[in-house]
Order: structure tokens, then sequence, then C-alpha cells
């Protein structure tokens, strides 16, 4: 049964014979596709290229090759192979939608631009900033949107949402108008539901893909963010905010700087916190090299902290919390941006699921400078066990303790486990240095830039020193029944915070 059964690639499914592990692909691609003959390649290869080159639809994609396929011979023909350049075009809305969306803009008292991936993935900053330098409406950013305005920019509050900033969630709660552009309205961005607490709140939605467009009841703006980001200014060009209202916010960016220096700068002894090593790569960053990030409690932190000057200069979105991510996408990055330095900060707990990319950054020459974080554990998951009243059970790297079932939770813990990730990293051929303290850090980071090759700076922090929530909340479910009292009340505080959720429908 070779035709349906090719080596190395056999799934057996009673019900299907043509299933392989090819299909595994299937629920994270975009376009995927099955090559049986080779004369399908066709076909397939230019419907993937209009995947990859459609605004709205691109993503991965899946041509599965099995192996007896891959050994056919077949002539294919030379249009096929030619040079064909592929036009991307940036349509926008129609005329009477711009005209709505502008008049609601005109209307409101305390608009907000929540700016995604899409601002950045549409070349769209330019246009972003004399909009929003035009109008004086503010900026805040998701995770894929960090960037779409320069940290420090006196319209921009930074992170929203779950992860974010004290003044960029509380102008949220307040605006009557929320204009989205390039974002999906991921759970973190909306704080599961809470982040808008204007009773009379409107949704604009600018999005080039139609199913982002019609979210949250909003106007829908299907079309490229910076055609209709310029065609919006062209109608409010006579229009601006109440400076009341600019002066507010500038007060807000101000604080929020404060804020920032005072987290990158808390001189926490034996152990640093992980805010103050985020300020020291930071610091250590060129103004266009890239920070890569994926999973734990660094890309929320990051997300609030790391000052973007670039906008190519932040890879971090939790992706589902992708843990391993790390290395291989800051491998990716060097690949594709091989002019730029890459820092890949990454805790412990991520570092063990795939650092073996490590030795392919070696072999392909591409340096990437790691920082691993170790705090003996998984720091994330430990912090939200105990914010729903349970005790981080399994989060520290420690033996159980005479083998009962709590022996190993925060309250109750064994000794340390000996992992030396560092020297892990070594056998792997990085060049490793490990340090104690942020100025040791610093010195290492600072060392790194003259080795040619990759380079992990491996440092310990105090896994109970996070940055704080801001004026936030994320629906992280606690048990409805149970007979832990710190269960109950963390219960009692969740159905409390449910009460603020709104469906924006």
């Amino acid at each position: 049964m070779h035709d349906i059964d090719p080596v190395l690639q056999q799934l057996e499914v009673p019900w299907r014979g043509d299933v392989s592990v090819n299909d595994s692909f299937q629920a994270v691609s975009r376009y995927w596709d099955r090559i049986e003959r080779p004369e399908q390649l066709v076909d397939g290869a230019l419907a993937a290229m209009r995947v990859l080159t459609s605004q709205a639809d691109t993503g991965a994609v899946t041509l599965a090759l099995p192996q007896d396929v891959q050994a056919e011979a077949w002539d294919f023909p030379l249009e096929f192979v030619e040079t064909r350049v592929w036009h991307i075009p940036r349509p926008r809305p129609e005329d009477g939608l711009l005209r709505q969306a502008a008049q609601a803009i005109r209307s409101a008292a305390r608009p907000l631009l929540v700016c995604g991936g899409g601002v950045i993935y549409s070349q769209a900053t330019d246009a972003l900033r004399r909009f929003v330098d035009a109008t004086g409406i503010p900026v805040v950013e998701t995770q894929a949107g960090k960037g779409s305005l320069p940290y420090g920019h006196e319209s921009n509050l930074g992170a929203v949402g779950a992860s974010g900033t004290r003044g960029a969630n509380r102008i949220a709660a307040e605006a009557d108008l929320v204009i989205g552009v390039g974002t999906r309205w991921t759970d973190f961005t909306t704080a599961s539901g809470t982040a808008f607490q204007h009773p009379d709140v409107r949704f604009v939605n600018i999005n080039i893909a139609e199913f982002d467009a019609a979210k949250r009841g909003g106007l829908s703006l299907t079309g490229d963010a910076r055609a209709t980001l310029e065609a919006l200014a062209d109608l409010l060009d006579d229009h601006s905010v109440p400076e009341s209202y600019v002066d507010e916010v500038r007060r807000l960016v101000a604080d929020w700087n404060d804020e920032v220096t005072r987290l990158t700068s808390l001189g926490l002894s034996p152990l640093p916190a992980q805010s103050e090593v985020i300020g020291a790569v930071n610091d250590a960053a060129g103004a266009h090299d890239v920070v890569v990030c994926a999973a734990g409690s660094m890309p929320g932190e990051l997300h609030k902290l790391w000052k973007t000057s670039d906008p190519k200069s932040y890879h971090v979105e939790y992706g589902y919390s992708c843990m391993g991510y790390e290395i291989a996408g800051g491998l990716g990055v060097k690949l594709a941006a091989p002019d730029r330095e890459v820092y890949v900060l990454v805790g412990d707990g991520s570092y063990l699921m795939m650092a073996q990319e490590i030795v392919t950054s070696i072999q392909e020459r591409a340096k990437l400078t790691i920082v691993l974080v170790d705090n003996h554990g998984f720091s994330s998951i430990g912090s939200l066990s105990r914010s729903v009243g349970a005790d981080g059970f399994g989060t520290q790297y420690r033996y159980r303790k005479d083998g009962s079932l709590g022996a190993d939770s925060e309250s109750d813990p064994g000794d340390y486990l000996p992992v030396d990730l560092a020297t892990n990293a070594e056998s792997l051929g990085a060049h490793v240095i490990r340090t104690k303290t942020i100025a040791e850090l610093r010195a290492a980071l600072d060392a790194a830039k003259a080795v040619d090759r990759t380079v992990v700076v491996v440092i310990e922090t105090d896994r109970y020193a996070a940055v704080p929530s801001y004026e936030t909340w994320w629906d992280v479910p606690v048990a409805e029944v149970a007979d832990v009292e710190s269960v109950n009340d963390a219960r009692s505080e969740y159905e409390r915070a449910l009460k603020r959720r709104r469906r924006n429908l």
C-alpha cells in the first residue's frame, strides 16, 4: 500500500486510509495540500503563493510531499519556473463608510486608537504618526502592534489590556470611541472583555480581514491600514481632540516613563527582578536590533517595559504561549535580517523545550545573543496557580518531598534539582557567560557584541518580583466548588470581576 502509506509517514486511522502525519499541519496552515502526483505541484504552488501574498489570508502554507512522489519525474512547463511579480494592492473601504467613520471621530469626546500588527505589516507607521499628530488621538498598542509609534511619543500610552500600562488601561476604560487598526481583538487586548467600560462606547474597525473588521459590533472598514488611515486623515484635516484630553494623555505618558525607570532599576538583592534584566537588555540593544520572546511572564513584562524605536525591532507575541519558540524564532529573525543583532529573552522553562536550535544557529553562522533568565521553574504558571488560590504545585525544579502530593508546592518545597542550564548551553557549542548581578549582566552583554558565534548569558532572577498588573483583569477561571479557603476567596473575586465583562455587540 505504498501509494497511501509512504515510508516514515504512516499514521493508521481505521476509517480513513489516506491520512498521514502531514495532516497534523492542517490546523495551523492557511493553505494545505497533499501532492499525490508531481503535476499537482503546479496548481498547489500557485495557490500557496496566492495565500502568501494576500494581506487577509496570509500565513503558513503546507505542501505535503510524500517520499514516493518526491522521487517521481515530470516535465514541468517552463512558464511555471519563470520569474513572476505578485502585486499586493492597497484596497480601501468605500467612501460612505469612511465618511461615517470620520463623523464618529468628530463626534467623540475621548477617542482612542488601538494599534495591532496590521499597522506594522501594512507599513502604516508613518501614516499613523501623521494621523495622530494632526488629530491628537492617543494610541495604545497590542503585542503585535508594539512599535506602531516609537516609545516616548507624547500620544503613545503603550501596551493595553491584560498586559497593559496604567495610563493605557485608564484611557481605554473611559474611551467613548475605540478605533481598532489592524487588531484581531484578542482576549489579552480586551482584558477578557473588560477593557472598554464607557456605557456608550462605539467601535470602528480598520482591518484588511473582513472577519476581524466585523468584531465587537463596530463599523467595519475592510481595507489596508495605511490607505484607510490616509483617507481618514483627509476627511479630518481640520479636526483635533480637546486640548484638555491631549494634556491628560501627556501626563499619563510621562508618569509611565517614570514607572518604567523605577521597574528597570529596582536594585533588588541577592536576586534581581526580571524587569531589571529587561532594562539592561534594552539598554544594550541598538535602535534597530530585535528582541524575541514568546512564553511565560516575560512577554507581558516586555509589552509594558520595552522601549521600541523601530517598528520591526519587537518580535514578541504570545501565539498561544508557544513555549520553546524563542531560540528557533530568533534564528528565523536573524536569517531574515542578518544586519540586525537579535536578542532572545527566554525563561528556563521555555529554554528546556527547544534549546537544540543553538546548534543550528552555530552551524548557519547566525549569531544570537540569548539571555537565559533562570528562576528555577515555571514562574508564570506558579503565579497563575497562586491567583486561583492554589499553591504553585509542580512549578519549581525541586525534589518531591517524602513522596507526598503537596510536597513540591511553594509553601513546602523540597531541595532544588541539580539543573545546570549554562553547562547545557556550552555543550551545544554556545559561548556562555554566567552572571549574578545586573552590573555583571550589562558587562556580559557588552562583551557578547565582540563574540562571533551565539552567546548565552545566564542570570538568576527572583521569581516573585513581578511587574504589577495595572487596573486590568484576565479571565483565569477558578474552581466553583472547593474546600480550600484560598480557592473560595479567589472564586469570589473572580465572580466580581466577571460582572465587568462586556460583549460589545
